[in-house]
């Protein structure tokens, strides 16, 4: 028997989608936080059983602005304020869960995750390792997390690597609007429970998102409140456990999940792997066009999926091109990278030419705003350890 859920279930399985209206346009320029908020309507909108709490994102729209207009659409009772209590947040959306229900969960900022961190990793990820299979827990919490945008003390912590440590939890991080608008769907169609953490700093960021894409691709994403207009789905509270009391006709969702299960190169290249995720992509990327006017190839990674990690992808790029640096804003001391880096070593030993080198924060507490920047992963930090891996 396995020690995670990942394979519980295919994801997206017994999920029904609402047939897509012909209206939607294939495809808009919309920000990081709007295209969360585009894939959040597309499910509410297709699935009764999705319900959304958290502290001040109703009437409010959270402090990002991500859950923006959706209490309007679709209720008190679809889109909850709750109290200040991350704790009871997530012990409640486990009890939704095992009514039948797929809640999703904000914590407002990363550090404010800790006092959750019990019932995270006691109850929520290990429910179904505990029922033999029978039980599964479709929980969704979402964290905006990583630092750049000047906050103050718990704001900006990136935990990330304390829940990939824990069997039974998927750990998930888009980097760009479009990986975001799918990931957020096929996160709540999952059957397993998702941490889903979304780089702050990149918010503002806008991208091309294909609004047909993902579980609940092709609802419509325009604020009529139609959708949401019973506010009251699952309130017969049938007890079932397959989630699948929001039966809304048409198709079944897409069973393989592809953008939240598997790693992308995003940019090809031939002399060193760089490997990122989250926030460090767009830093990545910068490095290799940086590295590519001085006449050296980078071929950059997103992993998207932290746990379960699609080490296959990495270690197909690194035995091409020799080489592999990992950077993630996350202090480098046990860090992602670290099991990066063991799963390379002992998979491309006889095709390195270079040990692999991570680029992290410091084994520090995160620092105030103004030295944030010495702190994070920097143009010239990782570039710094793409020298070292070439010299050798």
């Amino acid at each position: 028997m396995s020690t995670t859920t990942s394979t519980a279930a295919p994801v997206g399985a017994g999920i029904p989608r609402a047939e897509a209206p012909a209206t939607v346009p294939a495809t808009t320029r919309l920000p990081f936080a709007k295209a969360i908020n585009a894939g959040l309507r597309a499910a509410l909108a297709a699935e009764p059983k999705v319900l959304l709490m958290g502290e001040d994102i109703g009437r409010l729209g959270g402090v990002f602005r991500v859950t923006d207009g959706l209490q309007a659409d679709f209720g008190t009772t679809r889109v909850v304020d709750s109290p200040l209590a991350e704790s009871g947040i997530v012990g409640t959306a486990i009890g939704l869960a095992m009514r039948g229900y797929r809640p999703v969960c904000e914590i407002q900022f990363d550090g404010f995750i800790f006092p959750a961190f019990d019932q995270i990793t006691t109850q929520l990820a290990k429910m179904h390792y505990r029922s033999a299979g029978r039980l599964t827990l479709p929980v969704v919490i979402r964290v905006p997390f990583g630092g750049g945008i000047g906050a103050v003390e718990h704001h900006s912590e990136s935990p990330e690597a304390l829940f990939a440590h824990t069997a039974g939890l998927r750990v998930v991080s888009p980097s760009s609007p479009a990986d975001a608008y799918v990931m957020i769907q096929e996160a709540i169609a999952s059957p397993d429970p998702v941490l889903f953490f979304e780089p702050k700093s990149r918010y503002w960021e806008k991208g091309e998102v294909d609004t047909t894409a993902g579980p609940y691709g092709g609802v419509s994403t325009s604020s009529t409140g139609e959708a949401g207009s019973t506010g009251e789905a699952g309130s017969t509270g049938d007890g079932g456990l397959t989630g699948d009391a929001g039966s809304t006709g048409g198709r079944p969702v897409e069973t393989d999940a592809a953008t939240l299960n598997r790693a992308v190169v995003v940019r090809p290249g031939t002399d060193l792997t760089l490997v990122a995720y989250g926030p460090t992509v767009a830093t990545a990327l910068k490095v290799a066009a940086t590295a590519a006017a001085e006449g050296t190839s980078i071929e950059v990674i997103d992993l998207r999926a932290i746990s379960p990690l699609d080490s296959a992808t990495v270690v197909a790029s690194v035995q091409r091109t020799g080489r592999c640096v990992v950077v993630h804003e996350a202090p480098a001391l046990y860090g992602v990278g670290a099991e990066i880096a063991a799963r390379v070593t002992e998979q491309c030993f006889y095709r390195l030419e270079a040990p692999v080198q991570r680029v992290g924060g410091f084994h520090t507490p995160y620092p105030p705003a103004q030295l944030e920047h010495d702190y994070l992963p920097s143009l010239d930090r990782v570039l710094d350890a793409v020298d070292r891996a070439l010299s050798f």
